[in-house]
């Protein structure tokens, strides 16, 4: 028995591109799973590129592609041999074309594998591929899916960021697996979204009834996560998690705010990874001419993420749009106080423990920021109430119950049909 009293549940958890240490939903299936076992239930992850090293009591089923995507062998040319499966021939097809076809051959592959499997689990659990295979899985077994959030917002806001039709095209082009997945979505008689945001928005841009939704927020790693109060924060130095060029994002509005901030302080910016080579916010950075207050930190190590984020006085999320806003709950985690924009869910995880400001809107970024700096004793308040806020609504164990009794409600429907 496990803690809701009833039997425990054989979970296939399909991921099809799931780095466990960056991006919100490899963070998702490495939380979740071990939240899932520590239940009491037994759990698999089906999963892509890039190869996934979780606990030893989660398997882990890593299906073969092309992995076009990845950085040590970026669009590599596959051989005759490799393009001989049709599967492989169409993630090739797909990316020398600039879509995106992983989830669509994700699911195609997951499929297969189900075909040979499905007598393994209770119920499949989809982490946002919403493909074909999918679908064909579903009008099996019971069927789940996670939408983070409507990835017609990403196109939106991309689509929107250029000026040049070809860019335009091209954004339109990579976003053309949208498609399939609204198609798909509709068919599932659950799905599982992080926020009431997230939930409103996946409703009216994928025409289905809010009624097949269940609210379930993220939960916030707090072993990885937490104060260390023995490191002291660093006047004007301020931290964000992301270091993309997506306009979803918003770095280019921070960016913005540290110019203007720099005229008038000594301000210094700590930017958790790496930039695009050659990109967009390496050069509005140059452009800009604040080189001297920006830091990259690349890849680092979660000990080293916990030690800049001791360092900062203040983190600042500046997405135009989140699902949830997975780097707004570590921040508030390791008590450091938050400004984050009203994109998207980000009011529903900061709550009253931060500070909010429009987004796309560099000017009230810059305005919040310098008037947390300047206020140490509001900086101190909002740090322990971000803190107490992650332990009390945001947790793994608390989203795995709730996950669960989801996955109960499409095993009792499936079986009524």
């Amino acid at each position: 028995m496990v803690a809701d009293g009833r039997g425990s549940l054989k979970i296939c958890l399909l991921s099809y591109r799931s780095n466990p240490h960056c991006g919100g939903q490899g963070v998702y299936i490495k939380n979740l799973s071990r939240a899932l076992v520590n239940l009491g239930h037994e759990v698999n992850v089906v999963s892509g590129p890039p190869q996934l090293h979780l606990h030893a009591d989660i398997a882990v089923n890593q299906l073969p592609c092309l992995d076009l995507y990845n950085p040590d062998a970026l669009f590599r040319v596959p051989s005759l041999k490799e393009l001989s499966n049709p599967v492989n021939f169409a993630e090739w097809v797909g990316v020398s074309t600039m879509g995106f076809p992983e989830p669509f051959t994700f699911g195609i592959r997951a499929f297969q594998f189900m075909q040979n499997n499905s007598r393994r689990y209770d119920i499949v659990h989809d982490n946002q591929s919403l493909s074909y295979g999918v679908w064909a899985i579903g009008r099996r077994m019971p069927t789940v899916a996670t939408i983070h959030h409507p990835i017609t917002i990403d196109r939106r806001i991309a689509v929107r960021s250029v000026s040049s039709a070809w860019k335009k095209f091209q954004y339109m082009r990579w976003y053309s697996f949208i498609g399939m997945q609204k198609r798909v979505s509709r068919t599932l008689s659950h799905i599982i979204t992080v926020s009431a945001c997230a939930r409103d928005d996946i409703s009216s841009d994928f025409n289905i009834s809010p009624d097949k939704f269940r609210i379930v927020p993220n939960g916030i790693d707090t072993d990885l996560f937490y104060p260390v109060a023995q490191v002291p924060r660093e006047k004007n130095r301020i931290i964000v998690t992301n270091s993309a060029d997506t306009p979803l994002k918003g770095l280019y509005y921070l960016l913005h705010a540290v110019a203007d901030l720099s005229k008038t302080r000594k301000i210094r910016l700590v930017v958790v990874g790496s930039p695009k080579k050659n990109g967009g916010i390496l050069r509005l950075i140059t452009r800009l001419g604040i080189g001297r207050s920006i830091t990259f930190t690349g890849r680092i190590s979660h000990e080293e993420f916990v030690h800049q984020y001791a360092k900062a006085s203040a983190a600042v999320v500046p997405s135009v749009y989140e699902g949830f806003g997975l780097p707004v709950g570590e921040a508030m985690a390791c008590a450091v106080p938050v400004i984050s924009t009203t994109g998207g869910a980000l009011p529903e995880v900061v709550g009253d423990a931060g500070i909010l400001v429009p987004p796309e809107n560099a000017g009230a970024l810059s305005q919040a920021i310098a008037g947390l700096l300047d206020n140490p004793d509001l900086a101190d308040r909002l740090g322990r109430a971000g803190y107490e806020r992650v332990h009390r609504h945001f947790t793994w164990k608390r989203a795995a119950e709730k996950t669960v009794e989801t996955y109960r409600e499409a095993i009792d429907g499936h079986r009524r049909f």
